[in-house]
């Protein structure tokens, strides 16, 4: 049986848990294939609210099996907090996660280093999260970095650490001034990791082919959005790695010809945290009204997402670059109260009009949107569950939405709950 790709679709926090924890139920494994601490995926089962930052979103289905990939970067002691959590609230997560020997590790210098970049900008700061996630990646890059399996043998682990801090120590010292990291400590807390995380450990990639070959239904779970993917985001305010549909394949070690479906997840409104362009933004009390209606305060870092009006250039761009076979809208509910809605339709720059992305920066941060206005519906919509229910409005709302996208709108989510979505196809 093929495997499923969940993608956000906007610039990430548009709902990829609920989603994947919806589509679960009916799946054997969950793969997170990039990305790292800096995510935040929330699930809410009944009146508990579960954060999650590293394990995938089916842990709570005692079937599926959770699984870490190798396009990840992981911080050991955060995940291994993150797995004490589950397990205090009556999970299992020591026996079913599994990890990636060949994930990379977020090592101390990396947080550091990534506190010290951000300040440095000043106010040409990317926005981090501060995680240690691009120097993470950068180190991999580099070629340097430290693996899942390194912690495995003593004198390798040593070894590669010595030759990455004679480097990463010059930096500290003499370009921020700070105090030189120590090798023994670090190797101390490390190593000290080695013993719990060992049964979890292993050739993902194996076990994933496995599981295909017999059939077995996976879905591939993605980080943050397509617009903060390194390659194809908003550059340089984008994440260290590839949450795109082409980077689970590579995060998780896959070929295109395992794939049948993508699914992009994506509000009724948007939403970003950070710097960089964000052409739909809005500065009001409308923006203020959808903020504190959709508690838009980002699960990892507490921070106040900007947010606009839907932008249907962005979501043909995910489309084109994701290749979406079905989307998942989520927070229809915030837009309740609402007597009209916007919906950007294409862009204004330099005299001309975009209907795509435009090909250069400069032009985006920019951008004047072209807005289509259409009535509100004025109703609640958290207790309706069948979709043919929904005020006319509403259905026509999202009727636009599905023509501009250019990808069928499969499921609409009016509520934080699992109950709380309506299946419309």
């Amino acid at each position: 049986m093929p495997a499923s790709i969940i993608v956000g679709a906007q610039w990430g926090d548009e709902g990829k848990g609920k989603a994947t924890d919806l589509l679960a139920d009916r799946t054997d494994m969950v793969v997170r294939y990039q990305g790292g601490n800096n995510a935040g995926h929330t699930i809410v089962v009944g009146d508990e609210v579960l954060k999650l930052h590293l394990i995938p979103s089916g842990i709570l289905y005692s079937h599926v099996v959770p699984v870490i990939a190798a396009g990840v970067v992981i911080d050991p002691k955060v995940l291994l907090e993150e797995l004490d959590g589950l397990e205090e609230k009556g999970l299992d997560p020591f026996a079913r996660v599994r990890i990636s020997g060949d994930a990379h590790l977020i090592m101390p210098y990396h947080r550091e280093l990534d506190l010290l970049i951000e300040r440095r900008l000043g106010k040409q700061n990317l926005g981090t999260t501060r995680r240690g996630i691009g120097p993470a990646y950068a180190d991999k890059a580099s070629r340097v970095g430290l693996r899942v399996q390194d912690l495995f043998d003593e004198g390798i682990f040593r070894k590669k650490l010595e030759a990455v801090l004679d480097h990463t120590n010059l930096v500290l010292t003499r370009v921020y001034g700070r105090p030189a990291m120590d090798l023994e400590a670090i190797a101390t807390e490390y190593l000290g990791y080695a013993e719990r995380l060992s049964p979890m450990v292993t050739d993902t990639t194996a076990l994933l082919h496995e599981a295909l070959e017999r059939d077995a239904n996976v879905i591939l779970e993605g980080a943050q959005g397509t617009m903060l993917d390194l390659d194809h985001g908003t550059y340089p305010f984008v994440t260290s790695s590839n949450p795109v549909a082409g980077g689970a394949l590579t995060g998780a070690g896959l070929g295109p010809n395992r794939i049948d479906r993508v699914i992009g997840i994506t509000k009724a409104y948007v939403t970003r945290v950070g710097t960089g362009p964000f052409p739909t933004e809005l500065f009001d009390e409308v923006g203020e009204r959808i903020t504190d209606i959709g508690g838009e305060y980002g699960t990892t870092t507490g921070r106040r997402r900007r947010v606009g009006w839907f932008d249907a250039v962005v979501a043909r761009y995910a489309q084109r670059v994701n290749g979406f076979t079905d989307l998942f809208l989520t927070k229809l509910d915030v837009l309740d109260a609402f007597d009209e809605l916007k919906v950007a339709v294409a862009y204004h720059a330099d005299g001309e009009r975009h209907h795509h992305l435009p090909p250069h920066q400069s032009l985006l941060h920019h951008a004047e949107p072209e807005y289509v206005t259409v009535e509100g519906w004025g109703a609640p919509t958290s207790d309706i569950t069948r979709y043919g229910d929904l005020p006319r409005p509403a259905r026509d709302y999202i009727d636009l939405l599905e023509q501009q996208c250019g990808a069928p709108i499969t499921w609409v989510s009016v509520g934080p709950g699992r109950a709380q979505t309506l299946e419309r196809r």
